[in-house]
């Protein structure tokens, strides 16, 4: 996006007070400097105090010395390295836990949404506790619009939790869900949890659309027979947890 626009579009927007951009990245090389610098563009626009934080989840290129590079020219990234993969859920946690602001945005590290669309949230932020987009147009390969399918299919049966598109990763948060809940998915399954304990609590959301963009570099995991049988296993502990409530 054209830096120019940027400025003028968000010149007089009404800034937060603070805000932390979580970016979990496994093997995001060729995405993460991209991701971090369009990040370090739009936060000062809508945050007067801010922070990028981005882990590096056990990558086997380069991912973490880009992310240690980006860390030491810019102040307000933080660079957290898993020695080995812990997983989404993992990585996704330990972000949250360095977070030091009142509000919490995460987005995956893939260069498939575009940032400067986080005004969309925040314009929203002040009435709902939660406030997560769903992907207008989703460009993804059909294998994985139909398993997206599927998992939204089994988590309205099971958890009665009714969004859009609940693995979307272009979230925003009031900082006291996570001061409340406690994250125990390690892989994929990490929205679902956060969404199903957050509303179990009575925190409300908000859906808003935002614009998907297809993976042009990189490759993607959460398609991976592990990936996916891992998020089942936990999805039955959460059902079986949430339940006894």
């Amino acid at each position: 996006m054209n830096s120019q626009f940027i400025n003028s579009s968000l010149e007089n927007y009404p800034k937060k007070s603070g805000l932390s951009l979580i970016f979990p990245a496994y093997n995001e090389e060729l995405n993460i400097q991209q991701v971090v610098k369009s990040a370090l563009m739009v936060a000062p626009k809508v945050a007067e105090k801010y922070e990028i934080v981005v882990v590096n989840d056990g990558s086997r290129d380069k991912t973490g010395e880009v992310i240690a590079k980006l860390a030491e020219l810019y102040p307000s990234v933080v660079a957290i390295h898993h020695p080995a993969n812990k997983g989404y859920g993992s990585a996704l946690k330990s972000g949250i836990k360095k977070a030091q602001y009142a509000f919490i945005f995460f987005c995956d590290s893939d260069c498939q949404f575009d940032l400067f669309e986080l005004p969309r949230l925040l314009n929203w932020i002040d009435q709902y506790d939660m406030v997560i987009g769903y992907r207008q147009s989703r460009k993804d390969p059909l294998h994985r619009l139909i398993n997206a399918w599927g998992w939204n299919m089994l988590v309205r049966l099971l958890l009665g939790l009714k969004v859009r598109d609940i693995d979307c990763a272009f979230k925003l948060f009031r900082r006291e869900i996570f001061d409340r809940i406690e994250i125990n998915s390690v892989g994929a399954m990490v929205n679902t949890e956060i969404l199903s304990r957050a509303v179990k609590l009575g925190f409300t959301i908000k859906e808003v659309p935002v614009t998907h963009y297809p993976r042009f570099r990189g490759r993607a995991t959460g398609a991976r027979v592990r990936v996916i049988f891992k998020a089942f296993r936990e999805l039955l502990r959460l059902y079986n947890e949430l339940r006894l409530y």
